[in-house]
């Protein structure tokens, strides 16, 4: 028998190296308000699925059902302005009169180890991102209608009449930048499992691309 076939080939050992080692992905998930954006980071906790949530600086105020450090980081004006000072964020945004932040740190170490990462910023932020990390996977969550989107925003009963008006103009435009993104997440009511599951999908997806290339930062 040919000795050559039992004979380590150098050149394909480090191919297959290569394509068994991890293939971290940077996800942007965005869209307007009140397209379920957390409702789709919790569904995908919920399925185990290994991944890095970047929780967000905010100087907005927290509301009665969110956690410290788990939804938001919520900080002070005057502590969010030493973050910017200290250039401890990956970028930041005035998002409805707030500022709002992704820490560098999380980023980094989290795509080092191997994990994919998932952020959850608003249209403004996501562009900001594509700019600074041209292979980050965009991802436009939206409601199947204007008409549900209204009634979510509704719903929620976080805003001023005012407010919600803004909120609602500001959804209109920003619908009109899906085409900027990869893909487009359509969140159905009643078929949040759906919607995840696509999510999941997209990224799966995106780890097996044979141009894949790692995320620099």
């Amino acid at each position: 028998m040919n000795s050559a076939i039992h004979e380590p080939d150098q050149e394909v050992e480090q191919l297959y190296a290569s394509l068994n080692a991890p293939r971290p992905v940077l996800v942007v998930l965005s869209g307007p308000s009140g397209v379920g954006k957390d409702s789709i980071i919790c569904g995908l906790k919920k399925t185990n699925y290994p991944f890095h949530f970047v929780v967000t600086a905010t100087t907005r105020p927290r509301r009665p059902a969110e956690v410290d450090g788990v939804d938001y980081y919520f900080v002070s004006v005057g502590e969010f302005a030493e973050m910017i000072e200290n250039e401890e964020l990956f970028e930041y945004a005035v998002v409805y009169g707030d500022y709002k932040g992704i820490p560098k740190k999380h980023v980094r170490e989290a795509l080092l180890s191997g994990q994919d990462v998932v952020m959850r910023i608003d249209v403004q932020g996501a562009a900001t991102i594509r700019a600074l990390v041209p292979s980050a996977v965009t991802i436009f969550l939206t409601a199947e209608s204007e008409e549900k989107l209204v009634r979510r925003l509704l719903q929620r009963k976080t805003e001023e009449a005012d407010q919600l008006k803004m909120r609602v103009v500001t959804a209109r435009r920003e619908l009109r930048r899906f085409t900027e993104f990869d893909y487009i997440v359509i969140n159905r009511e009643e078929q949040l499992e759906a919607a995840v599951q696509e999510v999941l999908s997209i990224i799966r997806a995106e780890k097996s691309r044979v141009d894949w290339v790692p995320v620099v930062l």
